[in-house]
């Protein structure tokens, strides 16, 4: 494992190198094949899910258009769903529990960059932070969870909300920034 790749799974401080490079691609390279695929192809889609990311448990389905940038990082619970046209940025661990719901055009997101270090933003400079859905969590559509964020068990997040810290279980979150409307 590069030295890059390595500080990437650590969440320190990192920038891209080849080896990075070339597993997107070969994540790209699935995803094509995956968005390609007819609306009757639910085993195909099934078996390149499997073969791409760490985890799909039984009776979870993604439907395309999928995109991601590893795959290797993604875990999905029994019986999760993930709507059309979702954006995982997977540069660190995200773990979906069972029974979620993901709503259309959701983007969890794990990459972080520089605020105050303009050299080194301009130089490419990144660090992760991983995202955990709970058990039985539903994200409406267009729903953007950020780095380091954990969403409990039980819990709604409005349509179009901004998730940018934790959620406790047995709530209803909603709006940008998100926040807690009431509990569940």
């Amino acid at each position: 494992m590069g030295e890059q790749k390595d500080r990437m799974l650590r969440g320190d401080w990192y920038q891209d190198e080849p080896e990075l490079t070339e597993e997107r691609r070969r994540c790209w390279r699935m995803l094509d094949r995956f968005n390609a695929t007819g609306a009757d192809d639910a085993g195909e889609r099934r078996r390149i899910l499997e073969g791409l990311l760490a985890k799909v448990g039984p009776g979870a389905a993604v439907l395309p258009r999928f995109q991601c940038s590893y795959g290797a990082q993604i875990s999905i619970g029994t019986n999760s769903f993930v709507n059309n046209d979702a954006l995982f940025m997977d540069d660190a661990t995200i773990t979906i529990g069972n029974d979620v719901r993901i709503g259309p055009r959701a983007q969890l997101v794990t990459a972080l960059h520089p605020m105050e270090d303009h050299e080194r933003r301009r130089a490419g400079w990144e660090r992760t932070a991983p995202i955990t859905i709970g058990d039985n969590a539903w994200l409406g559509a267009g729903v953007i969870v950020c780095p380091g964020v954990t969403i409990g068990e039980n819990t709604v997040i409005g349509a179009g909300s901004v998730v940018i810290r934790d959620i406790p279980d047995h709530t209803f979150a909603a709006g940008n920034p998100a926040r807690i409307i009431r509990r569940l």
